[in-house]
């Protein structure tokens, strides 16, 4: 990985910006259902209001436990922990950490740490 630091406050920045795009979007379906006396619940012709909230709310938790595990990886960059498994102490593989930055475990500790 050529610079992490980089690379971990760029998803930041994206996840931040997806973040209030998701919580836009939120708003503007809270909105229209109070703008509306439609039944969405049994319109035929659609997702309900209800359905779209809640896979907005499933988006912006995600997005949420994104920028959790960015501030993390973030911190461990500054303590000197990054790219160290956190269960057996051994230098997480670069590859893995190319494909998934916020790593906290090496390939071998991974399904142990969930």
């Amino acid at each position: 990985m050529d610079d992490p630091r980089a690379r971990l406050a760029s998803e930041r920045r994206r996840t931040t910006r997806r973040l209030a795009e998701l919580r836009g979007d939120f708003d503007e379906v809270v909105a229209a259902s109070r703008d509306t006396n439609a039944d969405d619940e049994h319109d035929p012709e659609g997702t309900t209001i209800a359905f779209e909230r809640s896979q907005i709310d499933t988006l912006v938790r995600q997005a949420l436990r994104t920028l959790e595990e960015t501030d993390a990886a973030l911190a461990r960059l500054d303590h000197g922990t990054y790219g160290r498994c956190e269960v057996c102490g051994r230098d997480i593989d670069p590859a893995r950490l190319e494909v998934r930055p916020t790593a906290r475990t090496c390939v071998s500790c991974a399904p142990r740490a969930r």
